[in-house]
C-alpha cells in the first residue's frame, strides 16, 4: 500500500464544506469518488481538518492509501482533468512515513479572513470577501487581536460539535495562537491572519465577528477581552459569514 498525499485548493462557494455527506456535495466527497474510479477500489481520503460550507482553501492537505500502480503525476493529471474547476490538486506526492497522518500530524494552521471596505463591492469579489461598509476603528481592533495571542481557553468562540478527543488529546478548548493581525492589502481590502496550533469549530469566524463588533463601534476592546475570559459562547458576538474565510496552509 502506498500513502499518497494531496495539496488541494478549492472554491467552497457551491459546496457544503469539506467533509463527505450523504445528501450534499462536498470537497472530500467529489475527490473520493474520482479516486475510487481511478483505482477501481474503495478509497478513504483523510483531510487535515474540516471546512464549513462556503469556506475556501489554498492549502488543504489530505492523504489516502492505495495499491494502484498509477504514479503521483498520473493522479494529479487525472484528478485535475475530471474534477470541477472549483477544486484543483496543486501537488501529489508519496509519503513513506508510516506514522504520518494528514490530520493527526498537524502542528498548526493558518487562516485568512478578508474584508472589502469600499462603498460598492466588485461582483467578482462578493463570494470571497465580506463587504464591510461601516468605517472601522482599526486601533481598537488591534487591541482585540493582541488579546488572543498566546495560550487561552477559547470556549467563548467555540460552536458546538468541535470537540474530537482523538484529535485534541484532552486539550479541551485550549489553543495557542501565535499570530493574529489585520493587514491592509490595498485601499479597500483588509485581511485578518490567524496562525495557531489548532482551531475549534467556527473559532476564526466567531473571533472575527466579535472583533468587528468592536471595529464598528458597537463594543469596546475591554468587552472583547472580557468575552475571552468568561468562556461563554453566548457572551460573544455573531459568527462572521463563511465566504470571507480561507484555509491558507496546514503546518507540519
Amino acid at each position: 500500500m502506498k500513502k499518497i498525499c494531496l495539496l488541494i485548493a478549492f472554491d467552497g462557494t457551491n459546496y457544503s464544506g469539506w467533509q463527505k455527506q450523504l445528501n450534499a456535495r462536498t470537497i472530500q466527497g467529489d475527490i473520493e469518488k474520482i479516486l475510487q474510479k481511478l483505482t477501481q477500489a474503495d478509497v478513504a481520503l483523510h483531510g487535515a481538518g474540516r471546512t464549513d460550507a462556503g469556506v475556501h482553501a489554498d492549502g488543504m492537505t489530505a492523504h489516502f492509501k492505495t495499491e494502484s500502480k498509477l504514479s503521483c503525476k498520473d493522479f494529479k493529471r487525472a484528478l485535475n482533468s475530471i474534477l470541477s474547476g472549483a477544486i484543483r490538486i496543486i501537488d501529489v506526492y508519496e509519503n513513506t512515513n508510516e506514522e504520518f497522518h494528514s490530520r493527526f500530524s498537524t502542528k498548526g494552521k493558518e487562516y485568512h479572513y478578508t474584508l472589502y471596505t469600499g462603498e460598492v463591492i466588485p461582483p467578482e469579489k462578493r463570494f470571497y470577501m465580506l463587504h464591510q461598509e461601516k468605517e472601522l476603528r482599526f486601533a481598537e481592533m488591534d487591541k482585540c487581536l493582541k488579546a488572543v495571542i498566546g495560550t487561552h481557553d477559547f470556549s467563548s468562540f467555540e460552536n458546538s460539535g468541535s470537540r474530537d478527543k482523538s484529535y485534541t488529546f484532552g486539550k479541551g478548548a485550549v489553543r495557542t495562537i501565535t499570530t493574529a493581525k489585520l493587514e491592509q492589502l490595498d485601499d479597500s481590502i483588509y485581511q485578518f491572519i490567524f496562525i495557531g496550533d489548532g482551531f475549534l469549530k467556527n473559532m476564526v469566524r466567531n473571533m472575527v465577528g466579535s472583533i468587528l463588533e468592536v471595529g464598528r463601534g458597537y463594543q469596546k476592546p475591554e468587552w472583547f477581552t472580557d468575552v475571552l475570559k468568561v468562556k461563554d459562547r453566548e457572551a460573544a458576538g455573531p459568527t462572521a459569514p463563511p465566504h470571507g474565510l480561507k484555509l491558507f496552509r496546514v503546518i507540519y
